[in-house]
C-alpha cells in the first residue's frame, strides 16, 4: 500500500445504543479526543473513538451471506425469492456498527498511527480489528462479523464536521 492516497466516504453512521447497527446520516460532528457526537460509542474507549470499515468488506460479506445463508423459495405465482436463514438478506453501511464507511482504501492494512484527513477532521489509526462481543446484533443475525479482522479504529486528533460528500486522504511513514 502506498504511504499516502485518497479515498471516498460512502456513509456516516450513528447509533444511540452500543452493540446495534448504526443509521446513516448526511453529516456529523466529531469532537477531539471523544468521537462522533451523538454516537453511543463517543468517549467510551480512548483507542476506539471512531470506527471505520470499507464498503468493499461489506460487499464481500454480502456475497458470503448470499452463498451461505440464502435459499430459493417459490411463490404461489411461480416467482423465486431469495431469503436469508437469519431473516437478513442484505448488509448495508452501518450494519457492522462502523461510524464511517469508506471506498477505495484497504483500511486493515494501514499501520497504527496513519493519519486520516476527512473534511475538517483529523483522525489517527489507533487499533486494527476488535474482539466481537457475544451480544453483537449483526453477528447474531448473520453468524459472522467482519469488524474483528477488517475494521479499524481511530482517535480524533482534530474535531470538526464531515459530510458524505467529503473525500478522505491518508498518510503514513
Amino acid at each position: 500500500m502506498n504511504s499516502e492516497g485518497d479515498f471516498e466516504i460512502v456513509s456516516l453512521n450513528v447509533s444511540q445504543k452500543t452493540g446495534t447497527r448504526k443509521k446513516p446520516v448526511e453529516r456529523a460532528r466529531f469532537a477531539e479526543a471523544q468521537g462522533m457526537e451523538g454516537d453511543a460509542h463517543a468517549g467510551i474507549i480512548e483507542n476506539r473513538q471512531v470506527s471505520l470499515l470499507a464498503i468493499e468488506e461489506i460487499d464481500e460479506a454480502n456475497e458470503r451471506l448470499a452463498a451461505t445463508n440464502a435459499r430459493t423459495v417459490s411463490t404461489p405465482e411461480g416467482a423465486s425469492l431469495v431469503r436469508g436463514k437469519a431473516g437478513l438478506s442484505h448488509l448495508a453501511p452501518g450494519d457492522f456498527a462502523e461510524n464511517i464507511t469508506t471506498r477505495g482504501i484497504v483500511l486493515h492494512e494501514l499501520p497504527l498511527g496513519t493519519r486520516l484527513e476527512i473534511g475538517d477532521i483529523l483522525l489517527e489509526v489507533s487499533k486494527i480489528g476488535k474482539e466481537c462481543h457475544a451480544a453483537c446484533e449483526i453477528r447474531t443475525l448473520v453468524g459472522d462479523c467482519v469488524m474483528p479482522k477488517k475494521g479499524i479504529f481511530a482517535r480524533v486528533v482534530k474535531g470538526g464536521e464531515v459530510s458524505r460528500a467529503d473525500r478522505g486522504h491518508y498518510r503514513f511513514g
